[in-house]
């Protein structure tokens, strides 16, 4: 497998940017609120990270904690944040939408992609609530502009959803990036991308 591995460490200050840059973070997924899974991080600490840091910024679209089904104003608020990232210069944005019945929201997660386009995007861990994990990266992978899955397999770390992991990363025509996430550490990223194939990790601490 590429011995390249990027660790993307996932932050909600300015302070734990610059410090897992310094640590070897290849890339920043920058929040608000990481007690709620990550909310979408205000105008100015997005400027701020863009202008200090020498990484990439992700920029997470994500209007309020709970679940990833949303209604019309609520897209058209993460259409309007991701129009203002567009603007700001991150390297790309994280979103994910589902529908009432636990599928991926295909048909706002395109429009939210071709807007983005061609930021790079992120589908991130809203996949491993969906009723069909594998079933549901199918259906990312035939959208247009998605970049990576960010996933645990549908489990609660990336360790224990490792099998599943692996199947994705081994789907046939894949196209999009798998960044294995949850609970990964510098003491089991390497393990963990051994086993799944996975180049990309995903931790608050993985740096």
């Amino acid at each position: 497998m590429d011995t390249t591995l990027i660790f993307e460490a996932c932050v909600e200050t300015l302070e734990d940017a610059l410090i897992a840059e310094k640590r070897g973070a290849n890339r920043i997924e920058l929040c608000s609120a990481l007690d709620q899974d990550g909310l979408t991080p205000s105008p100015e600490l997005t400027l701020q990270c863009i202008q200090n840091l020498s990484i990439p910024v992700m920029a997470m679209v994500r209007p309020r904690g709970g679940n990833f089904v949303y209604t019309e104003d609520e897209i058209q608020l993460m259409e309007a944040e991701i129009v203002y990232f567009k603007e700001s210069g991150v390297a790309g944005v994280v979103f994910g939408l589902l529908t009432d019945d636990g599928a991926v929201d295909v048909e706002n997660t395109r429009r939210l992609a071709n807007l983005a386009a061609p930021l790079e995007i992120t589908f991130h861990k809203a996949i491993d609530y969906s009723n069909d994990i594998l079933k549901s990266f199918q259906e990312l992978n035939a959208i247009d502009g998605i970049t990576r899955v960010l996933t645990s397999g549908g489990m609660d770390t990336a360790w224990n959803g490792r099998h599943i992991l692996k199947q994705m990363q081994d789907l046939p025509g894949r196209q999009i990036k798998i960044i294995a996430a949850g609970k990964v550490l510098p003491e089991n990223r390497t393990q963990i991308a051994e086993f799944t194939g996975a180049t990309e990790l995903h931790g608050k601490r993985i740096v």
